[in-house]
């Protein structure tokens, strides 16, 4: 009799603070609702610092070290879950990805562990505070946003309560920078020591009397969670997208990729970076065009329209002498700045302009002022003796050897110089073979390189050729080196 007189006095105390709570707890919800709701919600993740969650949760208070994997899952035995708005979490983004939440939960239990049992439901609620780590930074992630957390919480169930550790693993999924749904799993563990927390002075008095309490919670339960997810509390005073706390430039309109930094122009650089802000341009020339692709940015280009060198400010060249097109007297053929870019003339053609030449109407050399020389210099005649001597023959024959012919060149060079002047070619042998044949070939070669200098441009007259065979030899005949170096021609000045 002791033990239904308690149990009834149990109940009825249940139910009156079952609806105690759940009314202010309705209440509570219908504010947060609201505010939120009222609240200028801008995106930008921990630019706005505030998460707020509401949903339902399904509690398995099954769940202990003992539960097997599978029996988690087992939704029609074990799951009791909510009807209705019965889940809320408000975090704070603290920084380096780390939150910090609080979090309450209601529901209606009808499945409990082993060896309770109740003739009517059993209103559950749960107050937790959360530290949440996210991962979604460390792995690359944009949209999914898995988090941890761990935490500490407090659990009230009919008239029994204790406390508990959470460990928690979730996932957000953003639809937009603001909206987002969010689900979650709590693994909370009972601290009191017995599982089964503590209890009102009505269920005391009923132990006390030789009667007994049910086992609620076994040491450990499950909690699932569903819901959607709002984030607020950022400021953009310039309504950009990149909020103050953040922004360079906080009250104009710019772009996320320059801190909130306008570009004007759309040439990808911001203004203030920008020597040429509203015309579209490149890197290279600091936001600036180049219309003429010379490599001479606009705003420093003489001739925007027509390339031209860097070195002229951008303007044409066209002879390429240094002299810009529209200050050059004679555009299209190269000449000094000293004529206004037109050459200086050459009548005689001798490479000494008119303006250096003593005799313009004569060609003469460089050496004698334009005027023409008699006899070769020293140094000139030196010259033709080290030419002359590098004339190589092929064996037995009067043909040329390879790189010979730019050596002759050279020598018409300096035989040109000096019109008046007269030359004998002198054509030599190795010892091999006989004299007689030796004889023959040098002569071959002296006429060949007289030939070689007529065609070239000196007149017949001025050149006698002569073969002195073996006779004179320059170097040994004993090593094939020595022979090669015999086999020559040597031009002599004659006076």
């Amino acid at each position: 009799m002791i033990i239904i007189i308690g149990k009834t006095i149990f109940l009825q105390n249940k139910e009156k603070l079952n609806k105690k709570i759940m009314k202010n707890f309705s209440k509570l919800l219908l504010i947060l609702l609201v505010t939120f709701g009222y609240t200028n919600m801008h995106a930008q993740d921990n630019n706005n610092p505030w998460q707020f969650t509401f949903g339902i949760n399904a509690v398995d208070l099954d769940a202990d070290e003992n539960t097997k994997f599978d029996e988690y899952f087992a939704v029609d035995e074990n799951w009791n879950v909510s009807s209705g708005l019965s889940m809320f979490t408000l975090s704070k983004y603290l920084g380096d990805n780390f939150s910090l939440g609080l979090s309450g939960s209601v529901n209606s239990i009808s499945k409990f562990a082993d060896g309770a049992e109740f003739i009517n439901d059993v209103k559950y609620f749960a107050g937790d505070l959360m530290l949440k780590y996210n991962l979604g930074e460390d792995l690359n992630m944009q949209k999914m946003e898995p988090f941890v957390g761990i935490g500490l919480g407090k659990t009230w169930m009919d008239t029994q309560y204790w406390m508990t550790s959470n460990a928690s693993l979730g996932m957000n999924y953003w639809f937009s920078d603001v909206w987002g749904l969010t689900a979650q799993v709590d693994y909370k563990l009972n601290l009191s020591d017995d599982g089964r927390g503590n209890t009102a002075i009505a269920m005391n008095e009923l132990v006390n009397a030789g009667g007994t309490y049910p086992l609620i919670d076994e040491g450990g339960s499950m909690r699932y969670s569903i819901g959607l997810s709002v984030k607020f509390g950022g400021t953009d005073t310039d309504g950009d997208g990149v909020y103050d706390k953040h922004d360079v430039c906080p009250e104009v309109p710019g772009l996320k990729e320059f801190n909130g930094c306008p570009d004007s122009d759309g040439d990808g650089i911001q203004d203030s970076e920008d020597t040429c802000p509203l015309l579209a341009g490149s890197l290279e020339y600091d936001g600036c065009p180049d219309s003429d692709g010379d490599g001479v940015s606009d705003n420093k280009d003489a001739c925007p329209n027509k390339a031209g060198l860097a070195s002229l400010d951008g303007c044409p060249d066209s002879d390429k002498d240094g002299i810009a097109d529209s200050r050059d007297t004679c555009p299209n053929v190269a000449g000094p700045r000293a004529n206004r870019g037109c050459p200086w003339p050459d009548s005689d053609g001798d490479s000494v302009l008119d303006k250096d030449d003593d005799c313009p109407s004569e060609a003469g050399s460089v050496a004698n002022n334009g005027c023409p020389e008699i006899y070769p210099s020293d140094e000139a005649l030196a010259k033709l003796v080290d030419y002359s001597r590098t004339i190589n023959f092929a064996f037995d024959s009067a043909e040329f050897t390879d790189g010979t012919p730019p050596v002759l060149d050279a020598i018409v060079e300096i035989l040109m110089a000096y019109p008046k002047a007269n030359f004998s070619v002198e054509g030599h042998c190795d010892s091999l073979g006989s004299k007689k044949v030796n004889q023959k070939i040098s002569d071959k070669r002296a006429n060949a390189v007289v030939s070689y200098l007529t065609n070239s441009g000196v007149a017949s007259s001025r050149l006698t050729a002569k073969g002195f065979g073996e006779s004179a030899p320059i170097d040994t005949n004993d090593t094939r080196a020595g022979r090669a170096n015999n086999r020559r021609v040597e031009i002599i000045l004659v006076k």
